[in-house]
Formats: structure tokens, C-alpha cells, sequence
């Protein structure tokens, strides 16, 4: 056995223990077995190797297994496997990612992206339905936000109160209470680099190892990362494709442990485009207060709801309880590119008291969001909202929602409900008709056969391999094009 490759293992043993080289010395004087500091020091050193006798010794105090510890045989210790260094074939020190992201999937974008970015490269045109960016797709920026942002620069150059701008936080604070979240102030109001950053943030404060937290399935694929990049365990309970993709209540119930400390919602739905009645959100609120859960509710496309509906917010509903809500910019006035995103603290902050320490020394650290992001809040959420008029009959979201919704029904062996808000789509395919058993595989094999990409529904956290994601933000026209070539191409798919 390679004496060096040994130490680090027996490195690693004792630090899962927190033993020290003389603790080892203690125990086996206890013991009555013969081991001096010296030979200690020289196993930890890599300089020898200890003798079998001595090696069982060790494997039984540091609670190992022998074979693993004598040459990476046998069960690993839990916690080893980021303890011991890696190695190369010659023995030297290599550095591989962290096992914390084992667990974390970003398929929005993952494999199938980085080939469509190869193919790319080659100078094959590649139509992206993939990812909600609405600039490549000919959608503006309201012009008034970019004149004002211009207006301020030269008084944004310098660090916010790590919250954001008071003028920022009072407006976000007014639209809240448009929408009736109860119990809020500006000192309640943190303004983040996009909704995504601002997701990580809360769960890094809220959660400790083993923590569960209840999420939808489908899901926007960051909330399971960063419940896993936290520590705790993402339990996905099931939309139902058959209720207009409205949460199981009675999954959710099913769901619920003595270490779920949190569910998520997210309302508008990514990847969906569901939108959550009242009722649902009811009943929701009723397993939180039942159970004593904290609400995080992302409602980043609360804005873009269509067919004359209303979105209502969770935290609405739960003046006696702990809610997080999350929403933003970027989708609603076209600015995805200026991360700029929000979370509002609502109803009995009591419950969270040492939550909310832990949110301000994170947010404290990273200093503040982008200033002169959010020095355009102000103006994007007073006076007109331009974005309505993409959502009503003649406007290009509603026209491209009605197109896309027709043309996959129209597609023997798919399915799809039709969305209620934003501009994504989540169509089902008959995956005996098709033999589907792998949905990466379906996505490789559309974009290299028809150039067009779109996301797995795996990506999102979907249990089957029956699903996918378009994003319907392309025109009309060009939306045409590519459903007549993805109806073309599924004539004849098989797996």
C-alpha cells in the first residue's frame, strides 16, 4: 500500500473524528497496545505504514472500515469521500469539484446547451427555445427605464445599504401592498442580482443538514440546487397534469416529515405556465399553519398573467404565518440582462427572528445588489405597465401562446395544457408511441436532427421522461418554422 495515499486516508478518519495524533496515543495506551507518538507521527507523515495488528487497532477507534483504510477498499466513511485528495496515476494532488454539488442539477442550462453551444461554434444555426431571455427575441426595454438608469449612473457608482435603495424598497414595499402581503415595512425588503441570487441567500440562512423542503414537480431546477448546495433534502410533491398542473394537496400531505421546515410554491409556475387559484393557495396555507412551515413563494412572473385572470400571493392569505416572497424585473419589463430582483419578509417575522439575523449577515456580506439596477425600480413599477399589452388578444405573447398551444396539440402523440401565464409551455409525449426512454436523449436527437433546442423535462425536477419545455418567445413566423419541422421530426421518431 502507497504510504502517502494511506496517510490521507487516515487524515481524513481523524478528522471526521476530530481526533488529534496524541488522542490516538491515549486510546491505545487504553487499550494496552504499543503506540508511541513517533509512529503516529511517521503514519500521518506518509513516511510507514502501521502493521496489521496496529492497522485493526486504528480501523476500530476511528470507527472505519479496515480494507478502506489500508488501501480504499471497503465502505468509505461518510464524510471521506472530501476529505481524502485526489490523485492523479503519478500520485500528485489533483482538484476535483466539491461532492456538495453531487446532488445539483441546472439542465436550463447543462449538456444539452453546451452541444448546442459546439454545434454553434461550427456555424450551425441553432433556434433557442430553451431559455425565458426576452431580448434575443426582439422584446425592448421600456424606454423610460433606460433613460432613467442613463439619468443615474454617475449617482449609483458607489455601495447601497446592503438591502438596496430606500426609493427601491418603498416602491417594491407599495406594490406589495397593492397585493394585500400583510404586515411589511422597507426594513423588510432585500433587493438581490436577479430573484436567483436572493433564492440561495434565504436558503443558506434558513436550513442545516437533513433540513426538507417541499417543492414542486415540476420545479424551476434552482430551488432543488440550492436546497441540496445548503444541506438540507429537496421533496418534490407532484403537480397534476390532469388540474390544469395545480399542486396535489394530497401528495403535499403525504410529503410532510418532522424535518420539513419549508414549502415552496411557485405561482406563476416555470415551467408550466400555470397559474394557482385561490382555492389551491387556501389549502396550502392551511398544511403551512397545520405544520408550522415557512412559505417561499417565487412569483417572479406575477406580471405576465393572460385570459383576464389575477394573480393572488400567497402571503395574502397568511397574515399568522412566516412568508418569503421572491419577484422581480427581468421578465416582466424585458430586462433579464440587469438583475434585478427582490424578496419581501411578510406576516409574523416573530417566528424568524434568528432567520432574519442570519439573512442580514449574508446579505451584509456580499455588500449590496447592482445600484443602478435598482435605481430604475421606482419608475418600472409606478405608472403604466407596457408589458399588458403583450398579454391581450393581438399582443405578442397572447398570439404566440394561442400558436404554440394549437400547433403541439395538433401533433399526433402530444399533449399539452394551455398556460395561463408567462411563456413557457410543458408538453407531454406518448412515450409507448414513441418508445421514450431517455428524455436527454430526445433533446440531443431533436437538435441535432432539426437544430432546434429545447430543455428535458427532467431538467426540471419531472419524475418521467415524458415531458419538455419550450419557450415561446420567438414570433409567430419563426414559432411556425420550427413547429413544422418538430412535427416533421416526431412522424418518425423512435427511441
Amino acid at each position: 500500500m502507497s504510504e502517502q495515499i494511506f496517510a490521507d486516508r487516515l487524515k481524513a478518519a481523524m478528522q471526521l473524528k476530530h481526533f488529534k495524533q496524541i488522542d490516538l496515543v491515549n486510546a491505545a495506551e487504553a487499550a494496552g497496545i504499543k503506540l508511541g507518538k513517533s509512529h503516529v507521527s511517521q503514519y500521518v507523515s506518509g513516511k510507514t505504514v502501521p502493521r496489521d495488528a496496529t492497522l485493526s487497532f486504528l480501523a476500530k477507534i476511528l470507527e472505519c472500515d479496515k480494507e478502506w483504510l489500508k488501501n480504499g477498499d471497503g465502505k468509505t466513511p461518510g464524510s471521506v469521500k472530501s476529505a481524502v485528495p485526489a490523485r492523479d496515476e503519478n500520485g500528485r494532488r489533483t482538484f476535483t469539484k466539491s461532492h456538495k454539488l453531487d446532488n445539483v442539477l441546472y439542465d436550463v442550462r447543462g449538456p444539452v446547451v453546451d452541444e448546442a453551444n459546439r454545434m454553434e461554434a461550427e456555424g450551425i444555426e441553432i433556434l433557442k427555445l430553451s431559455i425565458g431571455n426576452p431580448a434575443p427575441f426582439g422584446f425592448r426595454t421600456p424606454h423610460e427605464i433606460i433613460q432613467d438608469m442613463s439619468s443615474q449612473l454617475t449617482e449609483t457608482e458607489g455601495y447601497s445599504h446592503s438591502k438596496g435603495l430606500f426609493s427601491a424598497r418603498k416602491a417594491i414595499m407599495q406594490y406589495c401592498q397593492l397585493k394585500h402581503i400583510p404586515n411589511l415595512s422597507v426594513d423588510d425588503i432585500y433587493t438581490g442580482n436577479g430573484v436567483s441570487e436572493l433564492i440561495q441567500l434565504s436558503l443558506n440562512a434558513l436550513l442545516d443538514d437533513g433540513d426538507e423542503v417541499l417543492i414542486p414537480a415540476p420545479d424551476y431546477p434552482l430551488w432543488t440546487a440550492c436546497v441540496n448546495l445548503a444541506g438540507g433534502k429537496a421533496v418534490h410533491y407532484l403537480c397534476d397534469e390532469q388540474s390544469e398542473w395545480n399542486p396535489d394537496i394530497a401528495d403535499i400531505r403525504r410529503k410532510v416529515t418532522d424535518r420539513t421546515k419549508a414549502i415552496v410554491i411557485i405561482n406563476p409556475n416555470n415551467p408550466t405556465g400555470a397559474l394557482y387559484p385561490v382555492e389551491i393557495l387556501q389549502e396550502i396555507v392551511e398544511i403551512a399553519r397545520e405544520h408550522e412551515l415557512m412559505i417561499l413563494s417565487d412569483e417572479i412572473y406575477d406580471r405576465l398573467v393572460m385570459d383576464g385572470l389575477k394573480h393572488v400571493s400567497i402571503a395574502s392569505l397568511a397574515p399568522d404565518l412566516f412568508c418569503v416572497t421572491y419577484s422581480g424585473l427581468s421578465k416582466s419589463h424585458m430586462i433579464a440582462g440587469y438583475r434585478i430582483g427582490w424578496m419581501v419578509l411578510s406576516g409574523n417575522k416573530a417566528l424568524g427572528r434568528d432567520f432574519i439575523q442570519g439573512l442580514n449577515m449574508l446579505s451584509n456580506m456580499r455588500l449590496c445588489s447592482n445600484v443602478p439596477a435598482q435605481s430604475i425600480v421606482q419608475t418600472a413599477l409606478g405608472g403604466y405597465q407596457s408589458v399588458e399589452t403583450y398579454l391581450v388578444p393581438g399582443g405578442r405573447i397572447y398570439e404566440q401562446r394561442e400558436f404554440i398551444y394549437k400547433a403541439l396539440n395538433d401533433i399526433p402523440g402530444i399533449s399539452v395544457v394551455k398556460p395561463k401565464a408567462a411563456f413557457y409551455i410543458f408538453p407531454k409525449m406518448d412515450a409507448a408511441r414513441f418508445n421514450i426512454k431517455g428524455d436527454e436523449k430526445f433533446a440531443l436527437d431533436l437538435l441535432h436532427d432539426r437544430h432546434i433546442l429545447i430543455t428535458r423535462g427532467g431538467g426540471f425536477n419531472w419524475p418521467e421522461p415524458d415531458h419538455f419545455r419550450i419557450v415561446y418567445l420567438p414570433r409567430v413566423e419563426v414559432l411556425g418554422e420550427a413547429m413544422k419541422k418538430f412535427a416533421d421530426f416526431m412522424k418518425t421518431y423512435r427511441q
